[in-house]
C-alpha cells in the first residue's frame, strides 16, 4: 500500500471550532490515554465540504473495554462488532476500534462457499457468483487497513487530533474536488459483500450532488438484485436515514431511475409519480426549515412515503386491507401504521376549526394530535389553519419543558402518582 496523503493544518479547512465539544473532550482523553484518535468517516467528509455533520465519529487503536476504562459515560455495544458509545445527556459520541478487511471466503476454501441464493433467473448453478455477503467484520486493524474497508473513498479520510492534519489512504480528498463517488476496491465485489452500499452510494450522489462514477452505475446495474439478501431492519433504518436528510425526493428519484426502488419496495416503484415526488419535496423543504430532524418522527416518514400512492387509507381502521406490516421488503411497525392512520383522519378534524370550544380543546389531547399538527404543518398547504391550532396550543396547554424548533408542544399533563396508602395492623396486646 502506498503512502497516506497528509494534509497538514494549514493547507485544509477543518477547524476545532466546527467540530462538537463532546467529540473533542473524547478525542483528547483518548490521545492523553496513549491511543490513536482520528475523526472519521462522514464528519471529515461533511467538515471539508463546509456542511455541518449530523454527528462525530471517532476512530481508535483502543479496544472497546479500554475505551470504556477511560470514560464513566461510556456503554459497549453490538455483538458482530463491540462500539464504545459514550454518551454526553441525550447525544452519543460512536467509538471504534479500528478495523480490518476480512476475505468471505478464506483461500483454498472456496469450494465451501454456499453460492448466492439471490440470483438471476436463468442462471445455471455453475454460473452463480460465489457468496461474498459479509457476516464478520470484527477483527481489528490499522488506521490503513481501516480506510481500505471502508465503502467510499469520500467516507475514508481521516482527521488527527495531535497534528490537526487530515490523513487519505484511498484518494478521498481528489473524489472530493471532483465531486465523485467512487468505490475503494471492486464495486461488484463491494456490493456482494454488503448490498446496502448500493443504496448508501445513491443517497450520497443525491445528497451531496455528486455523480457516481460510472464503475458504480454499472455495478449497480448488475447486482441490484442481491439487495434481498440484505438485513428488512437495516433497510427500514436506511431509508429512515435517506428521508431526515433533506434531501429524499433526488435519492428515491435515483432509486427508481437505477431499479432498486422495485426491489426493495415495489409498491413504491408501481405508484411512483408526481403526487409522491411532491410528497417528500415537501418533507425535503420542512426539513431544511427546520435545520434538525429530531421533530420528525417516524410515522410522519412513514405516511410521506405512503399516502401518496395510496397504501394508507385516511378512514379505514380494519384488520384487512389497511393494517400491513410490511412495505415492500420493510418490516413496518403496527403501532406505526395505526399512528399513521390516526395522524391522517384527524386532518380533517383539524380543518373544522369553527366547531366548539371544548370539542376543539379536546383534540389537543388526542394521541396523535403532535403528530397530525405537524403533518399539517408539512403536507396542509393551510397556513391560516396550522396558526391557528398553534395559537389554540398556546392558550389552553400550560408551559412545557423547551421542544425542538417546530414541535408542538406536549399535550397531555403526566399523570399524577397516586400515593400508596400503608396497611395499618392492629396494635399487639402485651402478652
Amino acid at each position: 500500500m502506498a503512502a497516506p496523503i497528509v494534509v497538514p493544518r494549514a493547507s485544509h479547512v477543518i477547524s476545532r471550532r466546527e467540530i462538537d465539544p463532546d467529540a473533542l473532550k473524547v478525542l483528547y482523553r483518548l490521545r492523553e490515554g496513549g491511543y490513536l484518535a482520528y475523526l472519521v468517516g462522514g464528519s471529515v467528509r461533511d467538515l471539508l465540504l463546509g456542511r455541518r455533520p449530523k454527528d462525530f465519529d471517532v476512530g481508535t487503536n483502543a479496544h472497546p473495554y479500554e475505551i470504556k476504562r477511560l470514560f464513566r459515560n461510556c456503554w459497549i455495544i453490538g455483538r458482530r462488532f463491540r462500539l464504545a458509545h459514550v454518551r454526553f445527556g441525550a447525544k452519543v459520541i460512536e467509538v471504534a476500534t479500528f478495523r480490518r478487511h476480512v476475505q468471505t471466503v478464506e483461500p483454498g476454501r472456496a469450494d465451501k462457499a454456499e453460492p448466492s441464493t439471490a440470483v438471476r433467473p436463468g442462471l445455471e448453478q455453475a454460473d452463480r457468483p460465489r457468496d461474498l455477503l459479509a457476516h464478520h467484520d470484527n477483527t481489528f486493524g490499522t488506521p490503513e487497513e481501516d480506510a481500505f474497508r471502508r465503502d467510499f473513498t469520500i467516507n475514508a479520510l481521516f482527521y488527527d487530533i495531535s497534528t490537526f492534519s487530515v490523513i487519505d489512504y484511498v484518494g478521498g480528498l481528489r473524489d472530493l474536488e471532483e465531486r465523485v463517488i467512487r468505490a475503494i476496491g471492486d464495486p461488484d465485489e463491494r456490493f456482494q459483500e454488503d448490498p446496502v452500499r448500493m443504496i448508501r452510494a445513491v443517497h450520497f450522489a443525491a445528497r451531496l450532488a455528486f455523480d457516481l462514477d460510472p464503475p458504480i452505475a454499472d455495478a449497480i446495474k448488475r447486482q441490484r438484485f442481491e439487495i434481498i439478501r440484505s438485513a428488512p431492519a437495516r433497510l427500514l433504518e436506511e431509508y429512515f436515514k435517506i428521508l431526515r436528510a433533506g434531501s429524499a425526493e433526488q435519492t428515491f428519484r435515483m432509486l427508481h431511475e437505477h431499479r432498486l426502488l422495485e426491489r426493495v419496495t415495489p409498491e413504491l416503484a408501481e405508484g411512483a409519480g408526481e403526487a409522491l415526488w411532491r410528497s417528500l419535496a415537501a418533507l425535503d423543504s420542512y426539513r431544511r426549515r427546520l435545520g434538525s430532524p429530531a421533530a420528525i418522527t417516524n410515522p410522519i416518514l412513514l405516511g410521506t412515503l405512503m399516502q401518496p400512492v395510496g397504501l394508507v387509507r385516511e378512514t379505514y381502521f380494519g384488520q384487512q386491507d389497511g393494517a400491513r406490516g410490511t412495505l415492500g421488503l420493510l418490516p413496518i411497525p403496527r403501532r406505526d401504521l395505526e399512528r399513521v392512520r390516526q395522524m391522517l383522519v384527524l386532518q380533517r378534524r383539524l380543518g373544522e376549526i369553527d366547531r366548539p370550544p371544548r370539542v376543539k380543546r379536546n383534540l389537543l389531547h388526542r394521541p396523535a394530535f403532535a403528530d397530525a399538527l405537524l403533518w399539517l404543518e408539512m403536507h396542509g398547504a393551510a397556513p391560516e389553519i396550522h396558526a391557528h391550532w398553534q395559537e389554540l396550543l398556546r392558550s389552553h396547554v400550560p408551559a412545557q419543558e423547551p421542544q425542538p424548533p417546530g414541535f408542538p408542544p406536549h399535550t397531555r399533563q403526566p399523570r399524577r402518582r397516586r400515593r400508596r396508602r400503608r396497611r395499618r395492623y392492629p396494635a399487639r396486646a402485651d402478652s
